[in-house]
């Protein structure tokens, strides 16, 4: 099977009109789904930042968590969420 000209003129023109498609979709998505906008951090300083994960076992976690100027080490299971320690004000390196 070889690719003439018509055929592949149809196949790039198919491939724009989905990477088109992809892009529309993801911009009503972020213009009118609540939510979604929070995903980027486009001129916004965010509040809650993810300092470090460790994985504990195969299904637990240890992740350091901060928000404005407070950390939280929260441990994560698959049936359980337990805040380990919550600390003020943390030292910044």
């Amino acid at each position: 099977m070889t690719l003439d000209p018509e055929s592949l003129l149809k196949f790039a023109a198919a491939l724009a009109f989905v990477v088109a498609l992809i892009a529309g979709v993801a911009w009503v998505a972020k213009r009118f789904v609540p939510g979604a906008g929070a995903m980027s951090s486009a001129g916004r300083k965010r509040r809650l930042q993810t300092v470090e994960i460790l994985p504990l076992d195969s299904k637990t976690r240890a992740v350091l968590l901060r928000r404005d100027d407070t950390e939280h080490l929260v441990v994560i299971g698959p049936d359980s969420l337990a805040v380990v320690e919550t600390i003020r004000q943390p030292q910044v390196p």
